[in-house]
């Protein structure tokens, strides 16, 4: 592994250090391997930080394994390799302390120490007095540094221990930094604070110790990206972030919108030139590895997160998109949506169709049966904010003055078979023309949806080859609420995808297998618009 130079990092004056690879991972449900963890530190180096936290050396084989195959499969750009551990044991010496060894064996250039800084914690949980305590990390700063490290130094339960014994926690911090600690962070362990506490406390102790200060954030108290900015106000200048903001209970500052906040809203420039804009992308690329679904709502980088719905909104983006949008979308690597729903006006349609690339032409008189159309259905149970696919045919359907054609069902159905011991046999038939040709097909699934999706398939695979790319990837069923007595509405919701992209598309009946059926019908005649079929004429 090469050591990176900082000259990349612009300066040294501020650190964006991420530990998605270790604070991260402690979320409940992500369960990282060596090779997940080896494509996260790509993406994290990619996207420009300056050092990214792999992990334990010697705490468990995994993060053993990690560092010692970074060092021969990753060439960091831009970050450097931070090891984390612990300060040395009470009564023991740094030089000897096995923990210790297996940081330095790690080949990390940077090590950060997670140190007490609570006095309740130093007496009960490490069973030691304060001064031993001091003297611990006086002595692992020291020895790490004398060995060509650099050290960072985490006091755990920070801002509970200054609460507790301000005096305590501040001779703590001035330790660390005499001892020859390069950045002091100051960790919310239990993510209790506010941001106006969290500024005065790092203030005074900038004031009261001169040391560097890092900040570290959970967001317990849903403000830890609030937080880490309030320190920054306060002069710290390391931030310690998650992508996404993965971590324990609840999680920590999240990465991108801390980012995103330095150099658009502070003006600092804490990434290399163009990152920015990889925002999003790095975002969903993380989100795939650790197999977490890509929050829709997240600021900065969610789908949800320059997507209007409200008429009113789409009228003033139509005039100006700054009228309700805080920045411009592209700067982060995302894009403005506009939703269609039965709250849509003349401009959401219009800006709905621009963004799809269907020219409605000022044709007023279009947009209007466009709007009456979406409300109606919505009032029946449809929802296109969440189908855009459907939306669309629904769209080109007013414009070309007829559906979207390339088969016309005759008939379907669909046959579950309850069978004595227990298990069940589902069966599909579909009857339906395409190209002058009637096509009888039968298949079996593993549900009835399964089974008419799969007998669709080998009814127009002969005749359209490109339906063989397309995957349904989710289905969603919701019951709406009945009008008449004890009926219900049933709302299907399809995404399927080509490997190259996803739609979804929507379906509404009493029956919930015939929704579906709407959905797929409208998911694979999509699917063969994507992929440049001429419609039947």
């Amino acid at each position: 592994m090469t050591e990176t130079a900082t000259s990349e990092l612009l300066d040294d004056s501020f650190h964006v250090f991420d530990t998605t690879l270790r604070d991260g991972a402690q979320r409940e449900g992500i369960n990282l391997t060596v090779a997940d963890k080896l494509a996260i530190a790509r993406h994290l180096d990619d996207f420009g930080v300056g050092f990214i936290e792999g992990g334990w050396p010697g705490a468990n084989p995994r993060d053993t394994e990690f560092f010692a195959r970074a060092q021969e499969e990753i060439d960091f750009k831009h970050a450097q390799l931070v090891a984390f551990g612990a300060t040395r044991r009470a009564g023991a010496k740094a030089a000897e302390d096995p923990q210790v060894k297996a940081l330095l064996e790690s080949g990390a250039p940077v090590i950060t120490l997670v140190a007490k800084s609570h006095d309740r914690h130093v007496e009960l949980a490490l069973r030691t007095t304060l001064d031993e305590n001091l003297e611990m990390v006086r002595d692992t700063v020291s020895y790490l540094r004398d060995q060509g490290r650099r050290v960072f130094v985490d006091c755990e339960h920070f801002f509970d221990g200054y609460r507790a014994n301000p005096e305590y926690a501040k001779a703590v911090v001035r330790t660390a930094a005499e001892a020859g600690a390069d950045v002091v962070i100051l960790c919310d362990t239990n993510g209790g604070m506010l941001p106006a506490q969290v500024h005065a406390v790092v203030s005074t102790v900038l004031a009261d110790t001169g040391a560097r200060l890092g900040i570290h954030a959970q967001d317990d108290t849903g403000c830890a990206v609030a937080n880490t900015l309030a320190a920054v106000d306060a002069g710290a200048t390391h931030v310690q972030c998650t992508a996404n903001g993965y971590g324990e209970r609840v999680g920590n500052a999240n990465l991108f919108p801390v980012v995103a906040a330095l150099e658009l809203k502070y003006g600092k420039k804490v990434l290399p030139d163009g990152k920015l804009r990889e925002t999003t992308r790095i975002s969903h690329a993380i989100a795939e590895v650790v197999n977490l679904t890509p929050s829709t709502h997240q600021p900065y980088v969610g789908v949800s997160a320059f997507a209007h719905k409200a008429g009113l909104h789409a009228s003033a983006i139509k005039v100006d998109p700054d009228l309700y949008q805080h920045i411009d979308p592209e700067l982060v690597g995302n894009t403005m949506r506009m939703l269609v729903s039965d709250m849509a006006g003349r401009a959401s349609v219009e800006l709905k169709g621009k963004e799809l690339g269907i020219d409605l032409g000022g044709d007023r008189e279009l947009v209007g049966r466009v709007v009456e159309r979406v409300k109606e259905r919505e009032l029946k149970g449809y929802t296109y904010e969440a189908a855009d696919a459907s939306f669309e045919l629904l769209l080109r359907a007013e414009v070309e003055g007829r559906p979207l054609k390339y088969f016309d069902v005759e008939s379907w159905r669909a046959i579950v078979e309850d069978r004595p011991d227990g298990t069940h046999a589902n069966e599909a038939t579909v009857k339906l023309w395409a190209k002058s040709e009637r096509i009888v097909a039968t298949a079996e699934g593993n549900g009835p949806v399964n089974a008419l999706d799969r007998a669709l398939r080998v009814a127009l695979e002969k005749i359209y080859p490109q339906l063989a790319e397309l995957e349904l990837v989710d289905y969603k069923v919701r019951i709406l609420e009945g009008k008449h007595g004890t009926s219900s509405t049933t709302r299907v919701l399809i995404s399927t995808s080509d490997g190259s992209g996803e739609w979804s598309t929507v379906g509404v009946a009493e029956n919930v297998i015939a929704a579906s059926w709407q959905a797929l019908e409208d998911a694979y005649t999509y699917g063969l618009l994507r992929a440049g079929v001429a419609p039947a004429q």
